[in-house]
């Protein structure tokens, strides 16, 4: 019978997609079965790849101060969930931006992985394709600014990237009305019944 270890663990050993790699596999990626919110994101960068640790860069920076989050609450497993679209890092574009995620990595590990976290109250979709992949085509900003409708399950959010800085100064709805209602949000989701000690992995 399959287990929450032995699913990590197969994740941890994929290497379905190491021929396209330029750094090789190292899925990166945060859950647990207790979790309550869940970050579904891109994919990992290079500083993540070096470190292992999901969104540990200046866009994660920027993410949580999105949130009104500190480092322990982002990174408290017990709560947070953490899983991008592309587990590996994709390598660049020629223009030098950021791969898309590797085709087919979320239909193969989302569907194994998410039934294992049954207390997910609340799931932030952070960027293009992290939206594409749960609510299909769409654009990134109107879903954005109409959140409600997708509400009470999803949160879509921009990617947090240096580039969303001009975004954010040309739209300053999202900092007058978005965030206020996200951080209520995330701070009522992981603020309910104490979470009991769990199985969990921080890769």
């Amino acid at each position: 019978m399959t287990t929450f270890a032995g699913v990590l663990a197969e994740v941890r050993a994929c290497t379905r997609c190491a021929a396209e790699l330029p750094l090789g596999p190292r899925p990166v990626f945060q859950i647990s079965q207790s979790a309550r919110l869940l970050i579904s994101s891109q994919a990992p960068g290079t500083k993540v790849h070096e470190t292992g640790i999901p969104f540990n860069d200046a866009s994660g920076d920027r993410l949580r101060s999105w949130l009104g989050f500190s480092r322990e609450e982002f990174y408290d497993a017990k709560r947070v969930a953490i899983l991008p679209v592309g587990l590996c890092y994709p390598g660049r574009l020629p223009n030098g931006g950021d791969a898309p995620p590797r085709p087919g990595c979320a239909a193969l590990w989302h569907p194994r992985l998410l039934p294992w976290m049954p207390e997910i109250r609340l799931t932030l979709l952070v960027g293009t394709y992290a939206q594409a992949f749960v609510l299909g085509p769409g654009r990134m900003e109107e879903r954005v600014r109409n959140f409600r409708r997708f509400l009470p399950k999803y949160f879509p959010l921009p990617h947090p990237s240096w580039r969303t800085t001009g975004w954010e100064r040309r739209n300053p709805w999202f900092a007058e009305e978005v965030l206020p209602s996200l951080r209520a949000m995330v701070r009522d989701v992981i603020s309910r019944d104490p979470v009991p000690a769990g199985l969990s992995l921080h890769r």
